[in-house]
Formats: structure tokens, sequence, C-alpha cells
């Protein structure tokens, strides 16, 4: 699929629940939000078929996301028919890795390649206080058990965030020195109804090149990729960065998303969704749907003019 700008758009990141066992504060406010009613979310079977239309027109990349992707009852037998889809080359989870010292075996048995884990703080109370709640423990567990059963290379994906853990950078980058973990640092985005929360929290990411000078840029392997990256002198793992805000990726934008509820959205930070679950149960043709849509895709997001999406980061994916 090429889109209006000549890009060829191969990667879809598929979120199968908008449910989540932790409390981010970037991602959720902190009552949480309206859960979206449950005949309204994609069936497992559904998110399959619509998952096969895509193949079929040149996705080859896919990622599962959530909410917390894990939490999904059925989500190992969805991992499974995805894996058996011969064309898909790159199959990736993102997940909090709360429940992957449970379920990473089964996940690589079932076809899975890789997991991305999200990781903002090494402080086992800050950690707890950034998702209002969670257990550092259980995520290193997570991240060694995905180790021990070849779901690699892991990448860890720390959102930087002003007054919490800039102290951090050092001891995040020193995680790459010694072991083959990528380390990719992504601004803080303001997205749904947290995006009060975020707006005063914000650095750019160029604050990591000027704590740790013993960065060095390596070559890109992929162009569409939203990471550059760095590593240091002997260093065995990567440190990228994802920029959205401070230095826009969007001319090589190669993904689109699929929600919870069977939206596409051509754009993280665009508020256009396209409706794929009505005309999937109605037994409509999707293939037409989704190619005219692809030239829908806008050129670029507009976060730097403070145009924000409404949706929650919980059920869009990410």
């Amino acid at each position: 699929m090429i889109d209006s700008y000549k890009r060829k758009i191969n990667y879809l990141r598929i979120s199968i629940t908008d449910l989540c066992n932790l409390r981010c504060k970037y991602c959720m406010p902190k009552n949480g939000i309206s859960k979206i009613d449950h005949n309204e979310v994609l069936r497992l079977e559904e998110i399959e078929k619509i998952t096969k239309v895509f193949v079929d027109l040149g996705i080859n990349k896919i990622r599962i996301t959530g909410g917390e992707p894990l939490v999904r009852r059925g989500v190992l037998n969805l991992i499974e028919k995805i894996g058996k889809i011969d064309k898909v080359k790159d199959f990736a989870l993102t997940t909090n890795g709360l429940l992957l010292k449970k379920y990473a075996k089964d996940l690589k048995n079932a076809g899975l390649n890789r997991v991305n884990i999200s990781l903002d703080t090494l402080n086992e109370e800050k950690y707890r206080e950034i998702t209002r709640g969670g257990n550092l423990k259980d995520l290193i567990k997570g991240i060694k058990e995905a180790k021990k059963v070849g779901l690699t290379p892991i990448k860890l994906n720390t959102v930087l965030i002003g007054g919490f853990n800039e102290n951090e950078i050092y001891d995040f980058v020193n995680l790459t020195k010694n072991e083959e973990i990528d380390v990719r640092f992504i601004e803080l985005m303001p997205i749904g109804e947290a995006k009060g929360w975020s707006l005063d929290k914000f650095i750019p990411n160029s604050r990591v090149l000027e704590c740790i000078k013993d960065l060095k840029e390596i070559k890109r392997d992929d162009i569409s990729s939203p990471a550059n990256y760095y590593k240091l002198s002997n260093g065995k793992g990567k440190v990228g960065f994802i920029n959205p805000i401070s230095c826009k990726f969007c001319d090589n934008c190669n993904r689109v998303r699929l929600t919870c509820d069977g939206k596409l959205k051509l754009c993280l930070h665009s508020n256009e969704e396209i409706d794929l679950k009505t005309p999937l149960r109605n037994g409509e043709d999707l293939k037409e749907i989704i190619i005219n849509s692809i030239n829908k895709k806008p050129k670029s997001h507009h976060l730097e003019d403070g145009e924000y999406i409404k949706r929650n980061m919980v059920a869009i994916g990410g």
C-alpha cells in the first residue's frame, strides 16, 4: 500500500483492549476512564480477519498493543493465529511487562518474535508512584523471562518526564553497556485526558545527549523507524530517541493503527478515524475501504501547533 505522499505502509499496530492493570499518570487520569462497552470491542476472530486483510494488502510488520494486551482473555490464541500468517515478517508486542514472567514462554511458542516493555524508572518507589501501584520486581522478572525464552531484541520504552526520571538518564543508558537491550527514550506526548498533566513536564530527548557525552550515532537500518539510535563505546545494546515533538519523523511514516473498538487510525495524533468494525460485521469487503483510507493518511501531525487528540492512549495502543 502506497499513500498519497508515496510512503509505503507496511506496519500495523493493533490495540486488542483498553483495559490495563496499571494506571500510569501520562496515560490516564487518576480516577481512570470510561471503559468501552464490551459489544463495541472487536472480538478476537474479528481482529484476525482484519489482520489478514491488511496482510493481503502488504502489511508485513505487526505489533499487538493495549491497554495491556496480556490482560485480554484469549490473547495467546490470537498470537498463535497471527504468528502462523506467512507474510508477517516482524511480530511484536508492547507490554508493561508485569505478566511476562507468566506468559513469555507461551508467547514465544505461539509465534511472537519480540517484546517492547514500558519502563520509566528503575526505582521501586517511583515506579509505584508513576504507575499508581505497580510492582517493579514483577517487571524485572518479566524482562529476565523474556530474555531467557528468546523474545529478543528486548526494547525498553522510557518516557522522559521532567522532574521525575531525568536524574535516571545515566542509569538507563548504562543498561545498554553490558546487555543486548535497547533503551528508547520517548518524548512525553500530550494525549487524551492526561494531556494537562503532560504539558508542563515535557523535556526534549536532546537532554540525554547533553548528559551522556559518550553516545555515538549509528546508521539507521530502517528509515521508517521512529527512533534515531546511538551506542556507548563498546556497548552491547543501543540507545534510541523517539522525538515526535522536537523532531518529527512523519516523512517516513509507514504505520497505521487499529483501535480495540475497530477504528482505523491513519495517524496517532489525528482525531480522524475510519470505522472498520461496522462494515466487517455487515459482511462488506474491507479491502476497498482500507485502500481508499490509506490515501487519506495525513502528511504529518501538528503537535507543535497545539493540536492534541481527544482519545486516551490506553484505547489507541502504543
